[in-house]
């Protein structure tokens, strides 16, 4: 889209509640145009070339979408749910196997190893921050450094604030096609932004972690999560599953040959050991709840 027809498209100054539009892009189509996030989930992801053609194509996304903050996401695949609708869960609701959601049997065992590990989190993070009372306080806190260390499976899905950080996580995963999904979030207010309305609570990492844990700047990381929070299988119990599903924000998703992806200098891939920092003193302490996750499983 031109940047005449952008600014010269008349618009009211006031929106009526209720009637706002969400833009994407379809299949082939080189323009946004509105659709309902049920159809953006069932299409196939439209195909870039570029991280140049990436960038644009969410600009656009943005600037359509001016209500909403765009994240992102990067998976290696479409994974699907039994309606052929794209699904991004937490790694604690997703199934085992297949697309048939975890029962309540499943869930419960979950819930109790996701519980020791927050034990074991705070019994070795004492000293590491300044912001330990807010660590105890704060159950998502401690969610968001499990979920992001790969300790445990928690409530929390992983995004962040760069594409160009998602569009490399995507392309290091192997296969010769990645995918980039754009979710659109409330406003975003400090470390963690809780809105009844959206039904979200959205944690920012970097206000998390301590300053020497340098992996979340780096990634940009935040974390996604319901509001408010689910925290035992019991309180699952009132939420359809279909409910506990991020591709209910999913504003767009796209499709890319990692191969051939980065092929523009400009903006090249991040590499995995940039992304990985080998200093972040995190990293040893998640190493070590796991261990001991391990030997009491």
């Amino acid at each position: 889209m031109s940047f005449s027809l952008l600014f010269t498209k008349r618009r009211p100054n006031m929106e009526t509640i209720g009637e706002q539009k969400l833009w994407t892009f379809v299949g082939t189509e080189m323009r946004t145009r509105p659709l309902r996030c049920t159809k953006i989930r069932h299409n196939a992801a439209p195909e870039v070339t570029s991280f140049m053609e990436l960038a644009r194509r969410v600009a656009e996304l943005q600037f359509m979408n001016r209500d909403h903050v765009l994240l992102f996401r990067e998976q290696a695949a479409d994974y699907l749910t039994t309606q052929n609708n794209s699904s991004l869960k937490p790694t604690l609701f997703r199934p085992d196997r297949g697309r048939k959601a975890p029962d309540a049997a499943t869930l419960y065992p979950r819930f109790t190893h996701l519980s020791t590990a927050e034990e074991l989190l705070l019994d070795r993070y004492r000293g590491k921050s300044i912001e330990m009372d807010r660590l105890k306080r704060h159950r998502i806190l401690r969610w968001a450094i499990l979920q992001h260390y790969e300790i445990c499976p928690t409530p929390l899905l992983d995004v962040t604030h760069s594409l160009r950080i998602a569009a490399s996580f995507a392309s290091q995963a192997g296969g010769e096609s990645a995918f980039v999904f754009v979710l659109g979030v409330p406003n975003l207010s400090g470390a963690i932004t809780a809105s009844a309305e959206a039904g979200l609570q959205i944690v920012r990492l970097s206000s998390v972690c301590p300053p020497a844990a340098v992996r979340p700047h780096i990634q940009e990381g935040y974390l996604l999560g319901e509001y408010p929070e689910i925290a035992a299988s019991q309180q699952k119990a009132h939420y359809p599953h279909f409910e506990i599903d991020f591709g209910r924000r999913l504003v767009a998703k796209f499709r890319f040959n990692p191969h051939e992806f980065w092929k523009d200098d400009a903006f090249p891939m991040v590499e995995r050991d940039a992304l990985y920092p080998n200093n972040d003193p995190l990293c040893d302490l998640a190493q070590d709840i796991r261990q001991v996750l391990n030997d009491n499983a």
